[in-house]
């Protein structure tokens, strides 16, 4: 099994980087886990207070659920991954069955952040894109998609959003093995590392079959 670890700013186009590998290398080799799943559970904390978290920070992500998930995956069991409902800063109590595939692609801005998470990615991508590109994506996102209002988006992206990245996103570029400018419009960058994947399902079935064989 191979698993890709995507990072990058906040509207960087990971997210887009992440379904061009779906839908080129497709659904039946590649599965694709947001990081966004693990926010953690703050049900204990009334709407006010859940509203006014740093949610740009590490420690506001469930990781070592993440990464007991992948390893679960890595050893050939299907995973619950949880859904988050960003309108209530709340998981629902759905969640999106995982099967292994031979490649796994996990997307969040933190995810080459903190070391225990990074260390269980075999292929480390960082999608670098121009900040005013990302702000005007995140403005639009948020408002059309989880019911945000300008204001409140500009004063999360001043007061978190920003900070954070200078931060902790910015910083954790220095691991990636792979730096994919402009995201998904990078038709080359993501042309190598599609090729990095079909090298490696072909010894993956390779191997499979000479299992099958020597069975």
């Amino acid at each position: 099994m191979l698993i890709i670890g995507i990072a990058g700013g906040t509207g960087s186009g990971k997210s887009t980087v992440a379904k061009a590998l779906l839908t080129e290398i497709g659904p039946e080799n590649v599965a694709v886990i947001a990081q966004d799943s693990y926010y953690l559970h703050l049900s204990h904390l009334p709407f006010e207070e859940r509203s006014r978290q740093n949610y740009d920070h590490p420690s506001a992500f469930e990781n070592d659920l993440l990464l007991k998930h992948l390893s679960l995956l890595r050893s050939g069991q299907a995973v619950e991954v949880p859904v988050y409902d960003f309108t209530t800063h709340l998981r629902t109590d759905e969640t999106i069955l995982v099967e292994p595939r031979p490649v796994i692609v996990v997307e969040g801005f933190l995810t080459l952040a903190e070391p225990e998470l990074r260390n269980a990615f075999d292929i480390k991508i960082y999608v670098d894109t121009d900040a005013d590109t990302r702000v005007i994506r995140r403005i639009q996102r948020d408002i059309k998609e989880r019911g945000r209002t300008l204001d409140s988006v500009c004063h999360q992206y001043l007061t978190t959003v920003k900070p954070m990245h200078e931060a902790f996103v910015e910083p954790s570029k220095r691991y990636a093995d792979i730096i994919i400018p402009e995201g998904g419009f990078n038709i080359v960058a993501l042309s190598l590392v599609i090729s990095r994947i079909e090298r490696h399902l072909s010894k993956y079935y390779s191997n499979d079959k000479s299992d099958t064989l020597n069975t």
